[in-house]
């Protein structure tokens, strides 16, 4: 009996009391759950497994087109061969390449959304700062109009903006899509009057009533200090209007239909349909799939380096312009 006494007293002796156990019970919850509703190791599980998630839409089609665009016929025919190919093939690039006339057709994407890029920088900006910081007739009412023409679909105004631009002789050209840049509008330029906008709300009015005391008038003044500041908007109203323009459509097939000078999108359409042709004559070919995917790789390659390069001044710009909020 008196050794079970010792043995009882001893085994009480290594419980925690109920304080201990309390302040034990009391740190698991805090960082299971965290004292704030985001700070919790459960919460960020849940949103690195939305974040995993998401991230494997994005990037679950580029890797199959990589994937798809190295295999030979071997690997193609072989149903076990899914996504690691056993060789690596490169001559489905090197048909996506000439059948695309990428070199002659590279220039051209990117002269027409360079072009337009640097134009929506200059007249959204300018029409951005007038909205933003200065009072002239009738200013909620255009800008509600402005709201309108972001809103309003383009395939509502292509029909007469087909005729207008006939009758002044640019049809198969490229003003049609650059002329419009110059005056703010263009592709989307609307919803970068808006980005100009709200950033230029958020400046000190200070900087204003200083550049007036020095004598500097608006023109001035915007040139001379708000535009320098504008830099994280410059940047992303670049990044979209370049990304925007070079995987359109719409636009230069309504525009250039009768074209030979046409940027990659049009390419890859005339490669797709071509492709689609020698099908409908010859049967339908292995080769066709993978050398679809290369074109589009070879289409999308330079605008992955593009935002690889400026994806740090990308984000940053987007939190400096209220695009989060």
């Amino acid at each position: 009996m008196e050794r079970l006494a010792r043995l009882t007293e001893d085994l009480r002796g290594r419980l925690p009391d109920a304080g201990t156990l309390r302040e034990w019970l009391y740190g698991a919850r805090t960082r299971l759950i965290g004292k704030e509703a985001d700070k919790g190791l459960l919460f960020r599980l849940f949103l690195y497994l939305i974040l995993i998630d998401t991230a494997f839409i994005y990037l679950k089609p580029i890797l199959y087109m990589i994937t798809t665009m190295i295999k030979d016929a071997p690997n193609m025919l072989d149903p076990s061969v899914v996504w690691v190919p056993r060789s690596i093939y490169t001559g489905h690039l090197q048909e996506a390449f000439e059948g695309l006339k990428y070199k002659t057709a590279f220039f051209y994407s990117l002269t027409l959304s360079l072009s337009v890029a640097v134009l929506q920088i200059l007249s959204c900006a300018i029409a951005g700062y007038a909205f933003a910081r200065l009072d002239f007739p009738f200013k909620t009412f255009w800008f509600g109009a402005l709201v309108f023409t972001f809103i309003l679909p383009p395939q509502v105004t292509i029909l007469p903006s087909l005729i207008m631009f006939k009758s002044f002789g640019w049809a198969n050209t490229y003003l049609p899509m650059i002329v419009p840049a110059l005056f703010g509008h263009g592709l989307k330029g609307a919803l970068f009057v808006i980005i100009f906008r709200q950033f230029f709300s958020t400046l000190p009015k200070e900087l204003e009533e200083a550049a007036r005391i020095d004598g500097a008038n608006a023109f001035r003044f915007f040139f001379k200090v708000m535009l320098p500041l504008s830099r994280s908007a410059i940047v992303v109203v670049f990044l979209f209007s370049f990304v925007w323009n070079w995987n359109d459509f719409y636009l230069p097939s309504m525009y250039m239909s009768g074209s030979k000078e046409v940027p990659l999108s049009i390419s890859l359409a005339k490669l797709a349909a071509g492709l689609q042709a020698e099908g409908d004559q010859g049967g339908v070919s292995i080769f066709a799939e993978p050398i679809k995917m290369a074109a589009s790789f070879l289409i999308i390659l330079p605008v992955l380096i593009v935002y690889g390069i400026a994806q740090r001044w990308f984000v940053e710009g987007v939190e400096r312009t209220g695009l989060v909020e």
